[in-house]
């Protein structure tokens, strides 16, 4: 029978997430760089319409290499161009930095929710990058995720209301990604006690696949 199984590149799927938040932050410093710093406002409306155009692309690229859209990268670049649109109309950036503690809470109340369900609904998006993982195994990282999103969301809050804009977007781009691959690269072993694969499984590609939005 022929492999019905979604089609899945971590790498590509982990540059389709950060590609875009990238692009913003050199855009923003780029046009902050090239006008001076007397003109803030400027830079960050050229940002945020250079992330709106490179999510827009993103979804594009996704479709017609994996031949689907994930859920987490449709929701994301929904919000990006509502919030984003907020942000260059009203010149006010706390509108694109409450657009990750949107994404964070939706993905921690529908894991959970899930889960009250007896649902793992991780299992429905990332099948593909963890094939053999058992149903105890998927409610467990479904868990762990949903922690993860919830101390993330907290996190912006803290981090967009104590922070300046800028620091707040060098922690947005760097920072947090670095340490949602950690926390992906922290469940393997829970993950191979479950009927993870080592010599399948435990590639960058996977480890690129399971991590959150980073747009």
């Amino acid at each position: 029978m022929p492999d019905t199984k979604p089609a899945h590149n971590g790498n590509l799927s982990l540059a389709l997430d950060f590609g875009p938040l990238l692009v913003f932050f050199l855009t923003y410093k780029g046009a902050g760089w090239f006008w001076g710093a007397s003109n803030p406002i400027t830079a960050m409306s050229l940002g945020t319409a250079a992330f709106m155009a490179a999510i827009v692309i993103a979804v594009i690229i996704s479709k017609v290499k994996l031949g689907r859209v994930s859920p987490m990268l449709w929701l994301s670049a929904m919000l990006i161009l509502f919030f984003g649109g907020l942000t260059i109309y009203f010149q006010d950036q706390s509108f694109i930095q409450i657009k990750p503690t949107i994404i964070y809470c939706f993905f921690s109340l529908m894991l959970f929710g899930g889960l009250l369900r007896g649902k793992a609904l991780l299992k429905y998006i990332l099948q593909a990058a963890y094939d053999g993982l058992t149903d105890e195994g998927w409610r467990k990282l479904s868990r762990n995720w949903g922690v993860f999103f919830a101390a993330m969301a907290v996190a912006n809050e803290v981090m967009r209301q104590s922070m300046s804009f800028d620091a707040w977007l060098a922690i947005k781009v760097w920072g947090v990604t670095i340490v949602s691959l950690l926390f992906a690269l922290a469940n393997i072993p829970m993950l191979m006690r479950h009927g993870l694969a080592l010599g399948n499984n435990l590639d960058s590609e996977e480890i690129g696949e399971t991590t959150p939005p980073q747009g």
